[in-house]
């Protein structure tokens, strides 16, 4: 991708999103809801927590380690009903879904490894606070960023972002009321040599009330919906696709069944940087899939906006109760301003990946987490997220010997 992307004169990138009605967001958003009601009475609670969705049901299972009690039945049908599942009409009803749970344990071998990682077995002295905690899994996290948007996203995912969003906020402030909780969006930009060039199509589905016509939801989404967020300069010649079938009323989870962590391509780059295989929701700090990817992204963006490059992704991985990563490699895809060795050498100087001081780095032991579970993980402008901090960009540019910047946005 780093000779293609740089030096095509016309390449077309794909992303999508989805809304907060899409089944398996639903069940995103009660694995994080879970999470955050546990975390409010126990921060040091292991959880893994995933639910499953389909007609009238929603299954909640894992492996929870906790002394708190949570009203699971209830943290389901609220999260359902904020949604807007409201009805029996619409396909689900916060009020008579079914909640089926089915809970454990964390196994206690992966609990010794967490809890004493294999740098404080292995010492003969005493041992660094962080060599105390070791990752909570196996795998490797990716981290991106890079300038085609203020918040240093790809402009693919970001707009795919914002067009689920704003039909959230049509449907839910009443300006477009025939709409339905379920719904995706898909953004096709075309770029020349590494820079966007114009949007070549953009496709909206939307679940919708059955009266409503075609030739109204198409004129609707088009005006209030898709000429709303994509910036016109760059409408040209753009395809505009709106319920493609010509009819979406059933949707949901009554349309397709849903599964926690099956959208982790939304929740991050869009597919635009690769991808470690770990989802995030319902996961405490301690397993790495989650705080270890926050922290790349972390790394990520600060070496973009201190402009050591203009693009940057990072693969970090861990080995299953030990604390420092096992490897790092970076990749600025031609766009290096600096030396990548030297821009490695000042990512390990600034940056501690062990897990326990990401998780306080971070204070990743907070009910911080349901909010993230739509709309994305990273390049969140609506929201406070830690690891979307712009706090070591100014080190960074001042050690690589680059003249300050005016200003640095976060």
């Amino acid at each position: 991708m780093t000779t293609t992307f740089m030096s095509s004169p016309s390449l077309l990138l794909t992303s999508e999103s989805v809304t907060e009605g899409h089944p398996d967001k639903l069940c995103d958003q009660v694995s994080d809801a879970v999470l955050d009601a546990i975390l409010k009475e126990d921060p040091d609670a292991r959880v893994a927590c995933e639910a499953a969705a389909t007609t009238g049901v929603v299954f909640v299972m894992g492996e929870i380690t906790t002394s708190a009690y949570v009203d699971l039945q209830q943290i389901v049908r609220n999260t359902v009903r904020d949604i807007g599942y409201n009805r029996s009409e619409i396909g689900f009803d916060w009020e008579t879904c079914g909640v089926i749970s089915s809970i454990k344990e964390q196994s206690a071998d992966i609990a010794m490894g967490v809890g004493h990682a294999l740098e404080a077995r292995e010492a003969q002295n005493e041992v660094e606070r962080y060599d105390l905690e070791g990752a909570g899994d196996q795998g490797m996290m990716i981290g991106f960023a890079c300038t085609e948007t203020d918040e240093y996203m790809p402009l693919t995912i970001s707009l795919a972002h914002k067009l689920v969003r704003r039909l959230a906020e049509v449907r839910k402030d009443g300006l477009l009321s025939y709409l339905r909780p379920d719904g995706k969006s898909q953004v096709t930009v075309e770029y020349a040599y590494g820079v966007p060039r114009r949007l070549d199509t953009v496709v909206i589905s939307t679940q919708h009330d059955p009266e409503v016509s075609e030739d109204t939801l198409h004129r609707d989404i088009e005006a209030l919906v898709i000429r709303h967020v994509c910036p016109p300069e760059l409408m040209v010649d753009t395809r505009i696709l709106v319920n493609p079938t010509g009819r979406f009323v059933t949707g949901g989870p009554m349309g397709d069944a849903g599964l926690t962590g099956r959208k982790i391509i939304v929740d991050s780059y869009g597919g635009i940087a690769r991808h470690g295989g770990g989802a995030f929701s319902g996961k405490d700090p301690t397993k790495v899939d989650r705080s270890g990817a926050y922290a790349a992204r972390h790394v990520a963006k600060n070496v973009v906006a201190a402009g050591l490059a203009e693009r940057l992704e990072i693969q970090v991985s861990y080995a299953i109760g030990v604390a420092h990563p096992t490897s790092m490699a970076i990749e600025t895809f031609g766009t290096a301003k600096i030396e990548e060795a030297e821009i490695e050498r000042l990512i390990r100087k600034h940056f501690d990946l062990r897990p326990g001081a990401i998780i306080d780095r971070f204070e990743l032991r907070r009910p911080i987490y349901r909010q993230t579970a739509s709309y994305g993980h990273f390049g969140r402008d609506d929201l406070d997220l830690p690891w979307e901090r712009l706090d070591k960009a100014a080190d960074l540019r001042r050690e690589a010997g680059l003249s300050p910047l005016r200003s640095v946005g976060s």
